[in-house]
């Protein structure tokens, strides 16, 4: 009992707070809306908002589950989204246009959450704005430097390959990046598309071309890479079990052949959406496989990496150049 009770009022307070500081954070966001023509202006005003509304727990809580995050406010989610909420009703009838230029003057600030909300509006300028806004979208997966960063903008881009399912293309190529941060995009992005009531997750080829994707990166041996795979997997165990539940078979094959750790943590980490019987079968199959340290990557992606040398460092990218989402 006395163990639990940190975790309860912490808790408390974080209901607290945000009961207390969501209709300003709703009216912060309605109050953007009067300056959709000023990106400066617009930014200035959300910028102060954002550090109203901060929370130095969370943001303590961020730092430790994220270590390595860059500069943030510490802004409860449900306040973000509060804001984002205000801004979305008050401009409901109004052009998406302005919203790209505002999403590009975001980026350009230093703390998160102010890319967070432009990723919001990236959404809204999908069907009107579609290859401007993918311009914009690219940047922001080459300047994402953190898991936060890349599960948020899973979001835009699920819907944009949604809205035009050639865009599968965009994830392709993210297979075989140097960064990451980039490859984990190709699994959060999938996990994302499986949920709700999007067409996305009702699309019926949706599970065939994912396996596909997370087939080409299986072996990968970022534990960032490796928690967005199995992720991917148990989000599309709960749309296709039977599908899922033969690639990861496969894919257990693969590990036990090669005793490759890598391919066995994540279909470890992704028994848990998988009939019962099915689970303890690859289960038990993988016993005694485990990952090393330092272990080289063993996916084909990687594979059909090094045939073409080593590629460019995403770093060289600077973090946060300004850009004007027209002419990019």
């Amino acid at each position: 009992m006395t163990a639990a009770a940190p975790t309860s009022e912490t808790t408390a307070h974080a209901v607290a707070l945000v009961a207390e500081r969501r209709e300003p954070a709703e009216a912060l966001g309605r109050s953007l809306a009067e300056l959709m023509n000023d990106p400066d202006a617009f930014t200035a005003t959300l910028r102060r908002g954002l550090a109203g509304l901060s929370d130095p727990d969370y943001l303590e809580g961020q730092r430790r589950v994220a270590p390595g995050i860059g500069k943030l406010h510490g802004v409860r989610w449900p306040l973000l989204a509060a804001v984002e909420r205000g801004f979305r009703q008050a401009t409901k009838d109004d052009r998406p246009t302005p919203l790209l230029f505002i999403a590009d003057r975001l980026f350009r600030e230093s703390e998160l959450e102010n890319r967070w909300f432009a990723f919001g509006l990236l959404e809204r300028t999908l069907a009107t704005e579609t290859e401007r806004t993918w311009q914009v979208l690219r940047r922001a997966a080459r300047e994402a430097a953190d898991w936060i960063t890349v599960d948020s903008l899973a979001h835009p881009y699920g819907k944009g390959i949604a809205q035009e399912p050639y865009r599968w293309a965009e994830l392709e190529q993210l297979v075989y990046s140097p960064s990451r941060w980039e490859r984990r995009l190709v699994g959060s992005t999938i996990a994302t598309m499986t949920h709700g009531g999007r067409r996305t997750g009702r699309d019926p080829e949706l599970p065939r071309r994912a396996l596909a994707l997370l087939a080409q990166l299986m072996g990968d041996a970022e534990p960032d890479v490796q928690k967005a795979l199995s992720w991917a997997y148990r989000s599309l165990a709960e749309r296709d079990p039977a599908a899922t539940a033969s690639a990861l078979g496969a894919e257990t094959d693969q590990a036990t052949a090669t005793a490759d750790g890598h391919r066995a943590w994540v279909i470890r980490d992704a028994l848990s959406k998988l009939d019962p019987a099915v689970a303890d079968s690859l289960r038990e199959r993988l016993a005694g496989i485990r990952k090393r340290s330092g272990a080289a990557p063993t996916s084909r992606a990687a594979e059909t990496s090094s045939r073409f040398g080593e590629l460019p460092d995403p770093s060289a990218h600077p973090s946060h150049r300004s850009a004007d989402p027209t002419q990019e």
